[in-house]
């Protein structure tokens, strides 16, 4: 038997496989070209910018906004934001004139010590911080719609300030196509009309994970950026490992388009999309915070699909220490008897954020056997219309008898940093 150990909050957890058939998929190790903060610098003073794009003069009595990811998201603020905040105040930038946003999207308001977190070190006491609530309408500023026909309502004080920055990083997105550039903000900092009006593109045949010019919801996130008027971006790509390998300051197109070939790299499976199918796939959404509800850790099954056959078995680890993450996706399960019933009904209804998310899981529930190992109740997974399992024994237990004789296994220690050669990847 192969022993093998997968992330799982901020644990491990193990289980045998039989060494038969059995195919590990780790990304590749890249290491960081040079220290971290080597390479946050580097990129800060190597502007990406387009030769009309204004470069940052003296900042001294302007107002400065920088976006910032919530706890969901694993970003170095400890080497990125103390890099970027040394850099606006060589300008002239004043401490008082500088404030954080955190950009919350649909997700609920942080707790003081997660902002600590997000903030490491002194940087919640000594700058000015909000917490964006998508659903305050006096805190909005509407500025039309988007070609899509999205209306833009965006944070007030972020767009009303004289720069505007957004903080994040690059990889393959499971619908958004990736992540990075201006979605900090026009996702993150904008209404919920405008953010519900975006993710109603979900069943569009190309809003799907690692398209980018071909993909209308990625594309209506561009288009409100430019509204907004977003300045700069610092993006990072990092490894499984959550280290900085490549990092990226500039126009956020030119971010974006820098930061997409080496998203790729990093993620990117020596394995074409052909050559998978496996019977059973063993993911981990690879720790905390990747896995910190239901909600986030349903990317990694999105991966975990990609290398699975239709009718396989899919085997998630995923700690789940937040429970399902969202109220509204919750609340719309309750009276669901099965994932049929959840495809039959969603097309029906006014699209909304939160069940969203049960209409993505019931198309991959249609098509696979989905076991999750988490620290939920089982009686709450079940109501989540998923198999309960403790451990990972008891998963691999349970996914016998859907198996072939000589099964073929694929293990993804970390799934949503896992992805198999797709040749529209990038487009």
């Amino acid at each position: 038997m192969a022993k093998m150990a997968l992330r799982f909050d901020e644990d491990l957890i193990a289980a045998e496989l039989p060494e038969k058939n059995v195919q590990i998929f780790l990304p590749g190790t890249h290491s960081p070209k040079k220290d971290e903060l080597d390479l946050v610098k580097s990129a800060i003073e190597n502007p990406l910018v387009d030769e009309n794009k204004r470069q940052i003069g003296r900042l001294a009595g302007k107002s400065i906004a920088i976006a910032i990811n919530d706890q969901t998201r694993p970003l170095p603020h400890n080497v990125l934001l103390p890099c970027l905040l040394h850099f606006l105040h060589s300008k002239g930038a004043e401490r008082e004139k500088i404030t954080f946003f955190i950009a919350t999207g649909t997700h609920r308001k942080l707790t003081d010590e997660e902002i600590e977190v997000v903030l490491p070190g002194n940087l919640s006491k000594e700058y000015a911080c909000e917490c964006h609530d998508c659903d305050a309408a006096d805190k909005l500023m509407h500025l039309g719609h988007s070609a899509r026909q999205t209306p833009v309502f965006i944070n007030r004080g972020y767009y009303q300030s004289d720069l505007k920055i957004v903080v994040g990083n690059i990889e393959p997105h499971h619908f958004m196509g990736f992540s990075g550039g201006t979605k900090t903000a026009a996702i993150g900092l904008t209404g919920r009309e405008t953010i519900q009006k975006n993710h109603s593109m979900l069943p569009d045949p190309h809003a799907r994970m690692a398209l980018y010019n071909s993909n209308p919801m990625r594309m209506d996130v561009e288009e409100i950026g430019r509204k907004i008027g977003v300045d700069y971006a610092l993006n990072v790509v990092l490894n499984d490992d959550k280290q900085i390998v490549n990092a990226f300051w500039g126009d956020p197109q030119q971010v974006m388009l820098a930061g997409i070939p080496a998203a790729l790299e990093s993620c990117q499976l020596d394995v074409s999309a052909a050559d998978c199918g496996f019977d059973l796939v063993i993911a981990s959404a690879g720790g905390f915070p990747k896995d910190i509800n239901l909600y986030q850790s349903q990317k990694a099954l999105t991966n975990a699909c990609l290398f699975s056959k239709k009718g396989g078995v899919i085997i998630l680890a995923a700690g789940c220490r937040d429970g399902a993450g969202s109220e509204k996706f919750t609340a719309y399960l309750t009276d669901k008897p099965s994932w049929q019933a959840v495809l039959d009904d969603f097309p029906r209804r006014p699209f909304e954020i939160g069940p969203h998310k049960a209409y993505q899981l019931a198309l991959q529930a249609r098509d696979h056997h989905l076991i999750l190992v988490s620290r939920m109740p089982p009686a709450e997974v079940r109501r989540y219309l998923l198999t309960p399992a403790d451990s990972l024994r008891e998963a691999l237990t349970l996914a016998l008898p859907f198996l072939p004789a000589n099964y073929r296994t694929a293990v993804l220690p970390f799934a949503t940093h896992s992805m198999p050669k797709m040749e529209s990847a990038g487009k």
